[in-house]
């Protein structure tokens, strides 16, 4: 039996992740946590195989949690499960340590067979994935500019883009106003644009978020 715990913080998705995963005959929810201090308490104190992670939770989450749940448990498997299906969070949160990573849009046809393979010890992501990490891995692979970001700064970088401003950031986050606007002003500058209008154009044009340019709000990541 494969044991799984599910944290995300909407209780209704929860539930209906734990019908379709306790249908499967093989699978059990041992476990569920709503943010990322009940995550890690789940992680501490409870004997399960897959943590399935989402990647924008109340508190810490994202890839710092994926690399503290690594590092306090690194035989645990975690699969992420996220709202966007952007190569960029894929890659960012293998390389913090998820074995595999799946669009919520994918979830019920696809997240028991992605659980077994995680648990066997294989990976699990799309062939674009797969193949933008092997392309990375090549030697004289350039990578493009937005690779470059910090994931700090990819997630500021996500923020603004949805509209959200500096002080807005920087109370989600739980960072000074000054902090963001360092990390929006190292982004700009490994992006090579000079406006908030220009990190719009930019994700467009790379198709890096499903909300460029829509309104502020908590449209939230990995």
């Amino acid at each position: 039996m494969i044991r799984v715990v599910i944290a995300d913080d909407h209780q209704i998705l929860r539930e209906g992740l734990k019908q379709l995963l306790e249908s499967a005959g093989d699978i059990a929810v041992v476990g569920e946590a709503g943010d990322g201090a009940a995550t890690l308490e789940r992680v501490r104190g409870d004997a399960f195989d897959v943590l399935v992670l989402d990647l924008s939770m109340p508190g810490r989450s994202g890839m710092d949690l994926i690399r503290q749940v690594a590092d306090e448990r690194p035989r645990l498997r975690v699969l992420v499960l996220s709202m966007h299906d952007e190569h960029q969070y894929a890659v960012r949160a293998i390389r913090a340590g998820a074995a595999g990573y799946l669009t919520k849009e994918s979830a019920s046809s696809e997240l028991v067979a992605a659980i077994r393979k995680v648990a066997a010890g294989r990976a699990y992501v799309t062939a674009a994935v797969a193949e933008h990490l092997a392309l990375e891995a090549m030697p004289g692979g350039r990578p493009a500019s937005h690779a470059t970001l910090s994931d700090r700064e990819f997630e500021v970088f996500r923020r603004l883009v949805a509209g959200e401003s500096v002080g807005a950031i920087a109370a989600r986050l739980n960072l000074s106003s000054k902090t963001i606007s360092t990390h929006k002003a190292r982004l700009m500058e490994k992006l090579g644009v000079a406006s908030t209008a220009d990190l719009v154009r930019y994700a467009m044009r790379h198709r890096l978020f499903d909300d460029a340019g829509a309104p502020a709000g908590d449209a939230s990541p990995p």
